[in-house]
C-alpha cells in the first residue's frame, strides 16, 4: 500500500502495511509470514537473507528496503516509502 495512504489502526493483512502490495505478500507468506503482527520485533536482514534461502534467488537488496519499511512501521514508526530507507541500508548492510 501506498505509505501515504497507511492507517495503522486499518492494518489488519499483509497489503495494508506501507509498500506490500500482492508480489510482496507473496514473499513475506514465502518465509511464513501471513499477518502484520508476525514481523514485530524482526529482524529485516534476517527476513531478507531468508527469503532468498527459501526461494532460491538472490533478490534485489530493495526488498531488504521494504522489510526495513515494514519491520520500522509495525514497531511504531511512521510509514514511509521503501527507498527512504536505502541509504540507512547501505549503511547497515553494505551491498548484501
Amino acid at each position: 500500500m501506498n505509505p501515504a495512504k497507511v492507517e495503522r489502526d486499518r492494518v489488519h493483512q499483509l497489503t495494508d502495511l506501507p509498500n506490500v502490495g500482492p508480489a510482496m505478500e507473496k514473499n513475506l507468506e514465502l518465509i511464513g509470514i501471513k499477518t502484520p503482527k508476525q514481523l514485530v520485533e524482526k529482524d529485516p536482514l534476517k527476513l531478507y537473507l531468508m527469503l532468498c534461502r527459501k526461494s532460491g534467488i538472490r533478490h534485489d537488496p530493495c526488498v531488504l528496503d521494504v522489510f526495513m519499511s515494514v519491520t520500522s512501521f509495525v514497531n511504531g514508526d511512521k510509514p514511509k516509502p521503501w527507498w527512504t530507507y536505502t541509504a540507512e541500508r547501505k549503511r547497515r548492510y553494505g551491498s548484501v
